[in-house]
């Protein structure tokens, strides 16, 4: 016998559950997939297939004095070449912006501005890794790939080996004699996946810091004394000279300068230092880093800073787009909410973290320093604070 309902009430209806509302993020299933599918992507490509039908290839004589190999550099508008040995036949490394630093900190322990003039007018390239070994900075690599290998085998070689160039060798069918075919960046080995995966690279919406992916400031660098360790930085009263001395010794190519309250306020690079020999002004080491910025090059796009939120696949498109090597992660509006101070240094990303992070050979332990790559960046700074652009914005 069925009970009847209570007058005045209406009968009970099932009740029905409310969905909750989709997240606007795909899942981590669908992130990871997307990384399995670019990787299964650099596996079936060649080094060959990253490089257009045409292209320049600049090697240098290691029987050529330093000076005209800067010159050459300079004049290309490029920052690296293969060295070649014309009595051996063969390979012998690479000449870089680095090697330019360390020799600048050479000359300045070692010898008058006179003296080191006159010097550097003879020196040869075949006797930088002498002057190299005597100021105890490692040793640069002579490593190199064959070009039929596979992006996915170059992009480990490039990662285990925190290389920021590799060299791809050949050698002639008819004489057997090595051959320098071209120099694969990572930079360039990015770009090719951001543009022939560009399905992948809309999946990929994890926030950078989840993944891991970057060098950020310790939790416990503050109570050490060193408020942004692991990161190297400097101030724009720092001389030139100090921040030189840090590319040499830590074998980087850019620091963050910070204000007094750790907001980043620009990006002083090897490129710069190269740009001050350039113009004559090699001996003025011990100006400030303010003032050095201001003979940098007009044409200089910007700062690229970015927040820990943003994504792997943002950064990814920002790559496609222009031309990147690192990003400056600052804290943002969430950091901000929770008693941070936006704009003020968090971390580094470069290009090497995300390439590590795509071939899944991430380091656990964090480099002493970011490692950043040395290639074009010019930036100007005729006012306090620099042009910055977000990794979120449209460019």
């Amino acid at each position: 016998m069925s009970r009847p309902a209570h007058p005045g009430n209406s009968p009970l209806k099932p009740r029905t559950l409310r969905k909750r509302a989709a997240s606007h993020l795909p899942p981590q299933s669908d992130h990871l997939t997307a990384v399995a599918s670019i990787r299964a992507f650099l596996k079936g490509r060649t080094c060959y297939d990253v490089f257009p039908i045409s292209f320049r290839l600049i090697v240098l004589d290691t029987q050529l004095n330093v000076k005209a190999a800067l010159q050459i550099l300079l004049s290309n508008s490029v920052v690296s070449a293969p060295l070649w040995d014309s009595e051996s036949g063969t390979f012998v490394g690479m000449f870089t912006v680095l090697d330019i630093i360390h020799l600048i900190q050479h000359y300045y322990n070692h010898a008058s501005y006179a003296e080191a003039a006159l010097d550097v007018e003879s020196l040869r390239l075949d006797r930088l890794r002498e002057i190299e070994h005597g100021l105890g900075v490692e040793q640069p690599s002579r490593l190199s790939h064959k070009p039929t290998n596979t992006l996915y085998e170059a992009a480990l070689m490039l990662v285990k080996t925190h290389a920021r160039r590799l060299p791809l060798l050949d050698h002639d069918s008819g004489t057997g004699q090595e051959l320098i075919v071209s120099t694969l960046t990572t930079y360039r080995l990015l770009k090719f996946i951001s543009i022939n995966c560009a399905k992948e690279i809309q999946m990929l919406t994890q926030p950078l810091r989840k993944l891991k992916i970057g060098t950020y400031v310790s939790s416990s660098s503050a109570s050490e004394g060193k408020p942004y360790a692991p990161l190297a930085t400097a101030y724009k009263h720092t001389t030139v000279f100090d921040v030189v001395h840090l590319f040499s010794s830590l074998s980087i190519s850019a620091i963050p300068i910070i204000d007094e309250d750790g907001v980043v306020v620009n990006l002083y690079e090897t490129v710069d230092v190269i740009t001050l020999v350039r113009l004559g002004a090699y001996q003025s080491l011990d100006l400030t880093i303010e003032e050095a910025l201001n003979q940098r090059s007009t044409d200089f796009p910007g700062v690229v800073i970015c927040t820990a939120s943003d994504s792997l696949g943002t950064l990814l498109q920002l790559i496609k787009k222009r031309r990147v090597h690192r990003l400056v992660v600052v804290e943002g509006e969430e950091e901000e909410r929770k008693g941070g101070k936006k704009g003020r240094l968090l971390g580094i990303i470069t290009l090497s973290d995300v390439l590590a992070y795509i071939v899944g050979h991430q380091s656990s332990a964090q480099p002493s320093e970011t490692g950043h790559s040395e290639d074009h960046a010019h930036e100007r700074t005729s006012s306090p604070a620099p042009s910055t652009t977000s990794v979120s914005f449209q460019t």
